[in-house]
């Protein structure tokens, strides 16, 4: 991870769960760390775990579903720090909903969120290493479990097991993109089982099934994101697929 003390990195979907964690841990490998959500309140509460740290935190106000939003946030990482040079598309999410009822605006937020959002931040972070003659840059997308498998028939997150098969198929294009282009940038996909997180609160869903399954925590998560990151130039960690042990998918 040395050679990635003082470089810069974008963590979206940073306010809390898996993607406050992946911020501060990177603060803390030396990185500066641009972290993004809609809720930039609740990232600077994340100030007060790296103050010792050897990299920087920023705080950025960013909502990923929402095109100039995003724009916004990647003119201001190269204004102020250059550009970037690893992006770890975090931000996700998902709802309730039926593949025969919906409701629709259901669909298109997870949709809007996870694949395009996603997909945006990606063509900007591409393109910001691009300009900058940057080869060694690293894009790393926050799959699931659920974009390896399909869920059963009475699983209310059908569709955004679709998103992330979407992601999965995203990660594995952009690998092709990159390679017909000579380039040298890597792409990850870390793909976990449940994580326990505010995910299922927010989904409008009980949080009480962590309490029935196992679960995995958001510090298992942002170790593999430093895994695929400290590896050699050389490597890529194309995908890594964690569950927690007993896990029945």
């Amino acid at each position: 991870m040395e050679r990635w003390s003082g470089r810069v990195a974008m963590v979206t979907g940073a306010s809390a769960g898996i993607g406050a964690t992946i911020a501060v841990d990177l603060v803390k490998k030396g990185l500066r760390v641009v972290a993004v959500a809609r809720r930039v309140e609740r990232i600077k509460d994340l100030e007060s775990q790296v103050k010792s740290a050897p990299g920087k935190l920023y705080c950025l106000k960013c909502d990923v579903s929402n095109e100039e939003d995003i724009k916004a946030a990647f003119k201001w990482v190269r204004d102020n720090l250059g550009g970037v040079d690893v992006l770890v598309n975090n931000a996700g999410g998902g709802s309730a909903n039926s593949l025969r009822e919906g409701p629709v605006e259901s669909w298109r937020t997870i949709l809007d969120l996870n694949v395009l959002g996603l997909s945006i931040c990606t063509k900007e972070a591409i393109q910001c290493m691009k300009s900058r003659g940057v080869d060694d840059g690293h894009i790393i997308h926050i799959g699931s479990l659920l974009g390896h498998v399909i869920p059963p028939a009475d699983h209310p997150f059908l569709m955004y097991s679709a998103s992330k098969h979407a992601v999965k198929a995203l990660t594995e294009g952009l690998r092709r993109e990159l390679v017909n282009q000579k380039s040298k940038i890597r792409v990850s996909c870390i793909s976990p089982g449940i994580v326990k997180t505010e995910f299922l609160q927010a989904a409008g869903k009980s949080d009480e099934l962590y309490d029935r399954v196992p679960s995995l925590l958001s510090q298992d998560i942002a170790d593999a994101v430093v895994y695929a990151l400290g590896a050699p130039p050389h490597v890529q960690i194309h995908d890594i697929i964690i569950k927690p042990v007993g896990e029945l998918l």
